[in-house]
């Protein structure tokens, strides 16, 4: 029987617990930190743990999975901190529905998958969404991540490559980082390995 993409995450996530870091990721609290609070949305929020960060933050943010199990990990989180009436969760298959409205921020970390999907188009539509003035951060894996489950011939794009596949007007948007980085793995990785990642930061204009 053909597995979807719901079935296949929530798999991965059975497999593991609602515990995590607590912590943001290092890209999204580096870039996101200066910003003003407003809207936000998190594609891909997986355990929830960048979507409580926004939210502590100020930000009133949409957090979007795939995976119901990942989901009620993260509600259950956001539930515990108090942090529930600043969140609200909600799920999509990105290959085929998106969260209505616009946003001062829009983030997706990580939004990739051994699966073959429209990630491009999902991309494409997380700009869209972005309000004049807002930002858009892209936080991608550029190498193979140690732990990774990727296959070891996965070919990861560059920052300029998967910001050219959003097909975005220049004219309307301002490049504030479009590039590769590099840090420790974390413990879904392995810990003490360099592993590069791709930031793609932008300000829409108009």
């Amino acid at each position: 029987m053909h597995q979807t993409t719901r079935d296949f995450w929530n798999d991965r996530y059975r497999q593991k617990t609602g515990e995590t870091s607590g912590k943001p990721g290092l890209v999204l609290s580096q870039f996101a930190g200066p910003l003003a609070p407003g809207r936000a949305l998190e594609l891909g929020c997986g355990r929830g743990d960048d979507a409580l960060w926004l939210a502590r933050q100020g930000w009133q943010v949409t957090a979007v999975d795939v995976s119901a199990v990942a989901l009620a990990y993260a509600a259950d989180s956001a539930s515990r901190a108090g942090l529930a009436g600043k969140i609200r969760f909600e799920e999509h298959d990105l290959a085929e529905t998106f969260p209505e409205g616009m946003y001062d921020l829009v983030v997706a970390s990580f939004l990739q998958s051994p699966r073959d999907w429209p990630r491009a188009r999902a991309l494409a539509r997380a700009a869209g969404a972005v309000s004049t003035g807002g930002h858009l951060l892209i936080i991608e894996h550029a190498s193979h991540p140690p732990g990774s489950k990727a296959t070891e011939g996965t070919i990861f794009p560059t920052a300029e490559e998967t910001l050219a596949s959003l097909a975005l007007d220049p004219r309307q948007w301002r490049r504030l980082c479009v590039c590769a980085i590099a840090r420790m793995g974390t413990r879904d990785e392995v810990q003490g390995e360099t592993v590069e990642d791709n930031v793609i930061f932008l300000e829409r204009l108009g």
